[in-house]
This record gives structure tokens, sequence and C-alpha cells, in this order.
């Protein structure tokens, strides 16, 4: 697929989806057989819903099935979302995973790994062990969300806490 193009399907799916509040993150198109897939991928800040999905892409297909952009050509539509392992590369993606921890790498070297605080137009603030961190934009190579999958608050860690000790009745015990 040319650029044109490329830039033709995002020119028409950019109004689509903002008209449902979303953003457009993406569009991939690749050649699958003897049919396109064309990858719109779209967030939301409050999260995708199945219906939303459907929506879109019933807006977007009838879009498609109007246009010439894809010419003649068959094609097959998959509206997603960003996915975990998308890269944060604009200040909504952090402001959209505040709470959530982070791996940021540097550009001029090295690692930081922490629970985002806050964010404004500058960077992010970011809780490292329990020390507040200030990054700024510019200062990130690259940043992802870390998935967890269980997250321990500090005071189910606290050691004096009677609450914290072995309880036979307590199935959750081994499980913290």
């Amino acid at each position: 697929m040319s650029a044109a193009q490329a830039r033709s399907l995002r020119a028409l799916a950019a109004p689509i989806v903002s008209l449902h509040e979303c953003d457009l993150e993406d569009v991939v198109i690749r050649q699958a057989g003897k049919r396109r897939l064309v990858r719109v991928v779209v967030d939301h800040a409050g999260g995708l819903s199945m219906d939303l999905v459907a929506a879109i892409s019933k807006d977007i297909s009838r879009a498609l099935d109007d246009s010439s952009a894809l010419g003649e050509s068959a094609y097959v539509l998959e509206v997603t979302s960003p996915g975990v392992d998308r890269p944060l590369t604009e200040p909504r993606h952090w402001e959209r995973n505040v709470g959530r921890m982070v791996a940021v790498t540097l550009r001029e070297g090295g690692e930081v790994t922490g629970r985002i605080s806050t964010v404004d137009a500058d960077g992010v603030g970011l809780d490292v062990a329990g020390k507040p961190v200030a990054v700024q934009f510019a200062d990130v190579a690259r940043a992802v969300v870390v998935v967890e999958f269980h997250h321990v608050d500090a005071a189910d860690l606290d050691p004096d806490d009677p609450d914290d000790a072995d309880d036979p009745e307590d199935p959750r015990d081994g499980q913290r």
C-alpha cells in the first residue's frame, strides 16, 4: 500500500473515530491473500466497550465501501484497542494510566520503574519505591505499562500487623 493510500485511510477514519469521542492511534493495512486487512486502532478515555467498537466498525466499513480509498480490493476491517504493550507516546496515554506501574527508558540512559501519580503538560510524576520522581516527556526514550497480576498494598506487607499473621482460617494465606 502506498503512503498516499495510508494517509487517505487515516483521513477517512479520523473523523469517524472522533465522532465517537475516541482517539485514532493507528491505521495499519496489510495484504492477507487476495484481501487487505485494515486494522484501525482506537482508544477511549473510559476504555472501549464492545458496543463502541461495533459502532465504530460499522461506520468505518460504510465509509470504506462508499469511498475509493481501497480501490476495488476486498478487505477485512478490524477495529481494535492499542493493547497493554503499546508504548506511551502521548500525554493522554500517561493520563489514562495514572495509578499503573510503568517502565521508562531514559534518553540519556538508564531506566526508571514506578507508578504514575501525576501527569502535566511537561511530564509525569512517578512513585518509585515510595519516593516521588519527576520525569519530563522530553527525557523519555520509551515507556510501557508493566503488567501486574496482583497488586499488593503496602499495608499487606507490615510485619507488625496482626492481620498479616498466618491464619489457618484465612484462605488467602500463602497467596499474598
